[in-house]
Order: C-alpha cells, then sequence, then structure tokens
C-alpha cells in the first residue's frame, strides 16, 4: 500500500481491519445483543422558516458517493454515466439538483464527489459543463484502495493476468478517512462549511434538502441517519437497532446479520425501519473524532467474500476487507435518526430499477427533482435477458409506459417497441423463441 502511494490514514485503518480479521471477527451484530429501533422523528413533522432553511444551507456541504461502476449491470464505468431521463444522466440530474438550491437561496452549497480510482477521470470529464466548482473547494476526493487477500491465509493475492484486480475499494466506510487524508475535510471547514449531507449518486431522490438542512443544524447532533419505514420489499437492506450494552444505535448490514438472526432481522414488525444511506455529520466533530481516534474510527469490520475476478467464479477466492458509512452512527455520542419519506430514496441498483425510472412513473422537475405520479409498480425483468446494461438497452429502447401498471413481470427474450402501454398487473411469458411487443400495444 505504501508502494502504491496509498495516504497513511488508509493504511492505519486497514491494519486495523486486518488484525481483527486475523483474530476471527466476523463483523457479526447478533440479535440477542440489540433491541429494534421504533421511536424516531419524522421529516413530514418539520417546521422551519425559510431564514433557518437558507442560514442551515449557507454552512452545509453536499457529498456524493460516485465510485461505483456498475458491474451488477454488466458495467465497467461509472453507473453516474447512465442516462436517466431522456440525455439526463445521474451526474446532470445531480448538478441540477444543486444548482437550483443555489439559486433558489443565494447559498454556495458546495458539492463534492467521492470517486473511486476507476470512475474519477470520466466523471470529471463529465461534469465540467456544469461548472459546479466554488470558491477554492475541491469538487471532488479520491476513495483509498486496499489489496483484495487470499481467503486461506490473508495475504494480498496476486494476479498476474490483471493487476488492477489485485486491489479493490474499502466500502464507503472509508469517507471519512477519504475527506481527511485528501484534505478536503479542513478545506470546508476552512471555508466556513459547519455541516455535510450525503448520500450515493444512484439515489436520485435524496437531492439537497433545505428544511432537513435547519433540522440537522438545530438538532445539536454530531450525526443522523435517514431511515424509511420497510415493506416486503426492503427486509434485505440494513438496517439501524439499538446496541443493549450501552443503549447506541447500530447499524446492521446484511453480510452483519448471523444466519440464525436472518428471519427477526428481516421482519418488518419487528425492524420497522431501514437505513437509506443517506446521512448527516457535523464536519467538526468529525474532525475531533478523527484526531482523537489517530484516525481510526473503529467502523465495524464488513468480511466480503468473493472472488479475484468478479467475472470468474473459478479465480482464486479472495476477501475484501470493507466497512459501511452509515456504521459511524455507533461513534458518535448523540447520534440520531429521522424518518423520511420514501420519496428520498430511490436507488438504481438493477436494470429493473432503472426502467421504471426512465418511465413515465416518474416526472422531472424544473429543479431536477423527480417526482412519482404514481405508486412506481413492481418490475422484474428477466436475468438472461435484461441484466447487462447493453442487452436491457437493445430489448427496451422504446420505454413502455408504466404509469397505470401494479406490476411488470418479463419472462424470456422480449424486445418493445414503440408507444407501448402496461396497466395493471402484467406477465409475459417465455416461449423459447425471440418475441417482440409490438408498438402500440396495449398490454393487461
Amino acid at each position: 500500500m505504501r508502494e502504491a502511494g496509498v495516504h497513511p490514514a488508509a493504511i492505519e485503518v486497514f491494519s486495523d481491519f486486518h488484525a481483527q480479521l486475523e483474530g476471527g471477527a466476523t463483523g457479526l451484530v447478533r440479535e440477542a445483543d440489540v433491541e429494534p429501533l421504533t421511536d424516531v422523528d419524522r421529516a413530514g413533522d418539520l417546521h422551519v422558516s425559510e431564514d433557518e432553511q437558507r442560514a442551515a444551507a449557507a454552512v452545509t456541504a453536499v457529498i456524493k458517493l460516485n465510485g461505483g461502476l456498475g458491474t451488477s449491470m454488466g458495467m465497467d464505468r461509472a453507473k453516474s454515466l447512465l442516462p436517466v431521463r431522456g440525455d439526463l444522466t445521474f451526474l446532470d440530474v445531480i448538478a441540477g439538483q444543486v444548482a437550483h438550491t443555489r439559486r433558489e437561496l443565494g447559498v454556495e452549497l458546495p458539492l463534492l464527489f467521492m470517486h473511486s480510482f476507476r470512475t474519477r477521470d470520466e466523471s470529471l470529464a463529465a461534469l465540467e459543463r456544469h461548472q459546479l466548482q466554488v470558491g477554492g473547494l475541491p469538487l471532488d476526493f479520491v476513495q483509498n484502495r486496499e489489496p483484495k487477500l487470499r481467503a486461506d491465509d490473508l495475504t494480498p493475492v496476486s494476479w498476474p493476468k490483471d493487476p488492477s484486480l489485485e486491489w479493490c475499494p474499502p466500502g464507503h466506510g472509508d469517507l471519512y478517512t477519504a475527506l481527511l487524508a485528501s484534505g478536503a475535510l479542513d478545506a470546508l471547514i476552512d471555508a466556513g462549511m459547519r455541516y455535510a449531507t450525503v448520500s450515493n449518486s444512484d439515489n436520485l431522490g435524496a437531492a439537497p434538502d433545505p428544511a432537513m438542512m435547519a433540522w440537522f443544524a438545530a438538532s445539536g447532533a454530531p450525526y443522523a441517519a435517514e431511515v424509511c419505514r420497510r415493506t416486503p420489499a426492503d427486509v434485505k437492506g440494513g438496517h439501524l437497532v439499538v446496541r443493549r450494552s450501552d443503549g447506541r444505535l447500530v447499524l446492521r448490514e446484511s453480510a452483519q446479520t448471523a444466519a440464525e438472526d436472518v428471519e427477526a432481522a428481516t421482519d418488518l414488525h419487528r425492524h420497522p425501519y431501514f437505513h437509506t444511506n443517506n446521512l448527516w455529520f457535523d464536519l467538526r466533530r468529525l474532525r475531533e473524532a478523527l484526531s482523537e481516534r489517530d484516525g481510526v474510527l473503529g467502523l465495524p469490520l464488513i468480511r466480503n467474500e468473493k472472488t479475484v475476478d468478479p467475472a470468474d467464479p473459478d479465480s482464486t477466492p479472495v476477501i475484501q476487507i470493507e466497512s459501511a458509512m452509515g456504521a459511524a452512527v455507533e461513534v458518535f455520542d448523540g447520534a440520531t435518526a429521522i424518518e423520511v419519506d420514501r420519496s428520498r430514496f430511490l436507488p438504481v441498483k438493477t436494470t429493473d430499477d432503472l426502467l421504471v425510472l426512465r418511465s413515465d412513473v416518474f416526472d422531472l422537475g424544473p429543479d431536477h427533482r423527480l417526482r412519482a405520479r404514481t405508486e412506481p409498480p413492481l418490475v422484474r425483468l428477466d436475468p438472461r435477458h435484461y441484466k447487462r446494461i447493453d442487452a436491457f438497452e437493445a430489448r427496451l429502447a422504446n420505454v413502455p409506459s408504466l404509469v397505470g401498471a401494479t406490476s411488470l413481470r418479463v419472462e424470456g427474450d422480449w424486445r418493445f417497441g414503440p408507444d407501448v402501454v402496461v396497466t395493471g398487473d402484467v406477465r409475459l411469458d417465455d416461449d423459447g423463441t425471440v418475441r417482440e411487443v409490438p408498438a402500440g400495444a396495449r398490454l393487461g
């Protein structure tokens, strides 16, 4: 890591995690050790004046995580470069949201992207036309990297066929270390910024919200997490729990759930909220915590078992050491959570999600916010034919109308013609041949 120029702070964090791994740490959060989180404030109950919103927005920075390559959709470039509404990409929509808030409130509202070493150059080139940089503040900082470890002996894996695959990002928990190591944390504080709101670039629902900024500033909390009410579709995601030993909020991701606890952890009545990965924190309090801990926040370990080449299941088994940025909730005294509307959680993890977001279910307003015209339908596309983005776009170059749909399930290889309308519950079955939904068809 030193030879590769990795920052000493990131090496210290990796060393701490590696020692935990050698000691047999699993990172599991046991159901017996926690209580459900059941009582949180609601963003829908907020009443803040425009002056309070403007004052909070004047000292808040927006940070977007933009290190994802969209590998689950067969991509090898930043997912945020995909068109999502007409010709507008995720990055274009984010830029529009920030620019609108700046104009409306007359604030600088710095925007920073945390890139990975694979997404930075192409993303920055795409952002050039938006002129987003504020003063001397950086527009981005780069996530650190670490070696993948052989699963058998925890030594760095060797893969001469493609040495770049010997490395991996350390999960979005690296946010705090990368902010410190890059100098971005000090730069923001020196520029008069006090707070940061953080979300994933593939979640366009998490637009800058001045009312939420005012709430967080007034709360006095060092850290806050946005949570949503769970539905049956959300049972596999991370959720906040209360640790019995000290009453602290703790994030439990799916990878940190023991097999015997899965039933309880996925019970949406027992654990009614899921974690959106939209976060708020006090920049000064973060710097103090990092200073007190010599740059190592001590986030819980996530042990991620993979193969060195994700596309080759027979390649060397490896362990990637990761951490979740939401796990920092347990680091700060007084950390809290707030329940937000589902509209702030619109992630695109699959081509199923992408189809809904591109459809007429959503409108894109002049403020570049996405607003649902109706309850989004459940879409399930045959992964054999639609999982990869190139295959998806070849079959669904014409996006059907889904505003009247409840669900759309596609089995087999179907091509969609223009002006197709889906109403109610629709299922297209597989007869083993390539089939076409003709132009103007009404399904349902």
